[in-house]
């Protein structure tokens, strides 16, 4: 019980806000970006960069995920349904496997707690266990629950293909630096991210440390249409530090802007038995 307690402190509560809904005007932001890229290029990276932070936001969400976490010793698949509203409240239920079935995470703005089912304990996670890994996987808790903001907590800039040292420049690719701003309590050295130009829809973040190594790559491929929304469907988070360590998150169903019961997002509903 001890090891399952600690395992679960140490890996649940975190992200899925990063890949669970998009800004409730999203195609029209495109739409706008692409007039402003012409006129001015300083408030045109401001927009993009807002747009990509919103990209999985929205005011409400509901999701059905499939999580694949690979590593050189073992491999498992998690099934997930996951709500939001808003960027303050974040509701996550483990469906499958049977032995993680029933986990549950509950975030309401700066506050996240787990629950575990066979040992009957909501558990409250402190703010510096937000970079622990989520449930052994490559993503960490603020990955997933999405707690800081690119726009208000990076500044950012433009660059090169040769600045974002990339190998194989493409034409159609964005290169844009994330740094963090001082008082932001980031991890991260910086964060070089790369879009389409046409429709601004994310190819890949490069995670670096305060050394400027490279820490993990995080790829976004398979686009798809949910209702009236066009998203990347699958997200492969790759650290750069250990070998043969990979974790894929699939979106199998999505919706975005409906209503969702309030009730969802309670202590109540978090320690409800399923």
């Amino acid at each position: 019980m001890y090891n399952l307690v600690k395992f679960s402190i140490k890996t649940l509560g975190f992200f899925l806000l990063l890949m669970l809904s998009f800004s409730l005007n999203a195609q029209n932001d495109i739409k706008n970006l692409k007039t402003a890229t012409d006129s001015n290029q300083a408030k045109d990276i401001k927009a993009i960069v807002a747009h990509f932070d919103q990209l999985y936001r929205g005011q409400t969400s509901y999701a059905k995920m499939e999580m694949q976490i690979a590593t050189p010793h073992w491999e498992r698949t998690l099934r997930l349904e996951v709500w939001a509203e808003g960027m303050d409240k974040t509701f996550i239920l483990i469906t499958s496997p049977k032995k993680e079935k029933g986990i549950a995470t509950l975030r309401i703005k700066n506050e996240m707690w787990n629950y575990l089912p066979k040992t009957n304990k909501v558990m409250k996670i402190p703010p510096s266990m937000m970079m622990g890994s989520w449930m052994g996987s490559d993503f960490t808790n603020d990955d997933l629950v999405k707690e800081s903001s690119m726009i208000d907590d990076y500044d950012y800039q433009f660059l090169s293909a040769n600045e974002a040292k990339v190998e194989t420049d493409r034409e159609t690719f964005l290169y844009i630096q994330l740094t963090p701003k001082s008082d932001s309590p980031i991890v991260w050295g910086k964060i070089v991210v790369a879009v389409e130009e046409d429709d601004f829809i994310p190819v890949w973040q490069r995670f670096y440390d305060e050394k400027g190594r490279l820490m993990r790559i995080l790829n976004f491929r398979d686009i798809k249409q949910f209702g009236n929304r066009r998203m990347p469907s699958v997200m492969e988070m790759i650290p750069q530090q250990k070998v043969k360590y990979r974790t894929v998150i699939k979106f199998l169903e999505a919706d975005f802007d409906s209503p969702v019961n309030k009730k969802i997002f309670t202590l109540r509903n978090l320690r409800k038995r399923r």
